[in-house]
């Protein structure tokens, strides 16, 4: 296995180098094979890359947004069985800010799922909280109970080193089975009487804690750094898995409420644009799916002028185009059905240019939405400086994922 960085935005990227190391793939809930046992995997492809819980763990716990994961053969190495390696050469090695905003994935009412005697909550808060309950019921294991809000520090001390267990009977029965084969004492603990078999613990509580673990590896497969309070009992894998398809679909319900007023680190939580070619310095009178007011401050130092009539500064008609068409992207984009993806013009309409736009003037570009369905939109949009009429289009979009 080799993990390298990846751009902004890129999340945290799979492939098998055996099979088509071409083919990336995100590792959200979408690319998850269900019916895997005891263990986390996802489809690569023709492939599958199983146990990704603990480097995902490693991946959520220490703030890394993104990486590329590359995979020769079917697993992930089991290492000790806990995800301490991981996180030991992540942080040897070094983390780099990148210039984007995190995102978040939220709540604002309660998601649960209850199957009896398994059961995960999720409460809304500003951070990421996790309080876990084992109670197998069982001689062999002793019930367990911890809680932890999840930081890199607590990760690292608290989670990374806590390693894979099950119960004596449970390993003669998987082994029976065929499975485990790359298990041994070493990188799986076998409790018997409350003790693990040839084997020393980490921490009293430490299958509690690996429990805490996987859960953290589990939830990062929603795409995004969670923030909640998780009060689970007794889960694994596949409630894991269910509880983050339920969690998604309620986040989808309530998404975080967009102010009125965005900034220029707002609008690229939205639109993709980057210098030099984001055109929009501030939006206000946001309405997502309906319209904005944007505005654009023209400047001496903006890159179009050193070759646009340099004796002469006007600003190219096409840019204030594509500035009033910026925001109309911040508009379609913001509505929850097309987070994460991209608006690509169709078509530009009915496009008059009625006065030129020099350095010191500020651009105000009011555009609304006059046609919206599921993947295509179409604003008016008018630019003003002052009380002038500069600019007006219409606009097309397609819009895609990316």
């Amino acid at each position: 296995m080799r993990i390298s960085p990846a751009d902004a935005g890129g999340g945290i990227l799979f492939c098998r180098t055996d099979l088509k190391p071409e083919l990336k793939v995100r590792a959200n809930i979408q690319h998850v094979r269900s019916d895997e046992l005891r263990q986390t995997a996802l489809v690569v492809g023709e492939g599958v890359i199983r146990t990704v819980e603990h480097l995902m763990a490693a991946f959520h716990g220490l703030g890394v947004d993104n990486a590329l994961v590359e995979v020769e053969g079917d697993e992930i190495p089991a290492m000790d069985g806990s995800a301490r390696e991981f996180a030991e050469v992540f942080i040897r090695t070094g983390l780099v800010e990148q210039d984007a905003e995190r995102q978040y994935l939220e709540i604002k009412s309660p998601v649960f799922v209850d199957h009896g005697d398994q059961s995960i909550v999720m409460l809304p808060a500003d951070h990421l909280e996790i309080s876990y309950t084992l109670s197998y019921r069982h001689s062999d294991l002793k019930d367990q109970f911890l809680s932890l809000r999840i930081i890199p520090e607590i990760f690292e001390r608290e989670l990374a080193s806590a390693r894979t267990f099950c119960l004596k009977d449970e390993a003669q029965l998987l082994l029976s089975q065929g499975f485990g084969k790359g298990a041994n004492l070493t990188n799986t603990l076998v409790f018997e009487q409350n003790s693990p078999i040839d084997n020393t613990l980490r921490y009293d509580n430490e299958a509690c804690r690996h429990k805490i673990m996987d859960l953290l590896g589990d939830l990062y497969l929603g795409g995004h750094f969670v923030k909640g309070h998780i009060i689970a009992n007794r889960s694994g894998h596949n409630l894991n898995v269910e509880f983050v398809r339920k969690m998604l679909m309620s986040a989808e319900k309530n998404p975080p409420s967009i102010p009125e007023t965005l900034n220029v680190q707002d609008i690229q939580k939205i639109i993709p644009h980057r210098y030099p070619f984001l055109f929009v310095d501030r939006i206000e009178q946001f309405k997502p799916g309906v319209s904005a007011v944007g505005f654009k401050q023209v400047s001496s130092n903006d890159y179009f002028f050193q070759g646009h009539f340099p004796g002469h500064p006007v600003m190219p008609g096409v840019l204030i185009i594509e500035a009033m068409a910026q925001v109309g992207g911040v508009i379609m984009l913001s509505k929850p059905e097309n987070r994460d993806k991209i608006a690509y013009f169709m078509s530009i309409d009915s496009a008059k240019f009625r006065q030129p736009v020099v350095p010191g003037h500020e651009l105000r570009m009011e555009v609304e939405v006059v046609k919206i369905r599921a993947k295509t939109g179409q604003c008016v949009g008018r630019a003003y400086v002052g009380d002038k009429l500069v600019c007006e289009a219409e606009v097309k979009f397609a819009v895609v994922d990316q």
